[in-house]
């Protein structure tokens, strides 16, 4: 067996591997962007019509889509979303990260409509009493009153939905995207090791979250200061 040095020349240093691992980190970063935007602008639309009612208080037909939509979304596994991207609606297309990016935003918009609910509704009631009073419709109290609260109330579960979304895009692989986790296997099945490869992709992992954990916990901090203004 090949000493934990040869292990790791093998793995990032011979034939210029570490190339492999950082082509991976930018499909993953490229997806995961995509795929969060995406998901953010589904979940948002997704949850303000599932939110309908009409005045007798039943679903508008906008509402009954919405949850039919998440409804299936959250019930049924990310793999299988994305193989029927892949093989079914665009099996013409050959850009793996479009089919990753629409695949994982279509996943993630159900959950991040049901993040942005629970958001709203901590909201007090109040506030759309008071933007009516003020001579706004309802859809400008929701758009300038209600939904601005509501993202800063669940925006550490909007983080962790990210972090979830970059993280999941490690099956990415199953279409043929080189993303990070698929480099590892490149590696491992060329050098038949597989601690090592599995390590570099795993600790790359880690860094970019934490990275992220920092840079939306300095965001957060920043929307907390103004709340005290």
């Amino acid at each position: 067996m090949d000493s934990l040095g040869t292990q790791f020349y093998k793995a990032f240093i011979k034939s210029g591997r570490w190339q492999l691992y950082l082509k991976g980190l930018g499909s993953t970063l490229e997806v995961t962007l995509f795929a969060a935007l995406l998901g953010l602008l589904l979940g948002t639309v997704a949850c303000l019509f599932n939110m309908q009612r009409s005045r007798r208080g039943k679903r508008t037909v906008g509402s009954v889509i919405a949850y039919v939509y998440i409804d299936i979304i959250r019930g049924t596994p990310t793999m299988i979303q994305l193989l029927i991207m892949w093989n079914v609606i665009l099996a013409t297309s050959k850009n793996k990260v479009l089919v990753a990016s629409l695949a994982f935003g279509i996943n993630s918009g159900a959950y991040v409509a049901e993040i942005i609910r629970g958001g709203i509704q901590s909201v007090d009631a109040g506030q759309m009493e008071a933007g009516r009073s003020l001579g706004l419709s309802r859809m400008q109290t929701m758009q300038f009153v209600i939904l601005p609260q509501a993202f800063k109330n669940c925006f550490p579960s909007l983080l962790n939905e990210v972090i979830t979304l970059l993280k999941e895009t490690s099956i990415a692989g199953v279409v043929g995207l080189s993303e990070l986790t698929h480099a590892s296997d490149q590696v491992s099945s060329a050098t038949y090791q597989y601690l090592m490869p599995l390590l570099g992709a795993a600790a790359l992992y880690f860094a970019v979250v934490k990275l992220l954990s920092f840079l939306f916990g300095l965001l957060e901090k920043k929307l907390r200061e103004s709340d005290l203004r």
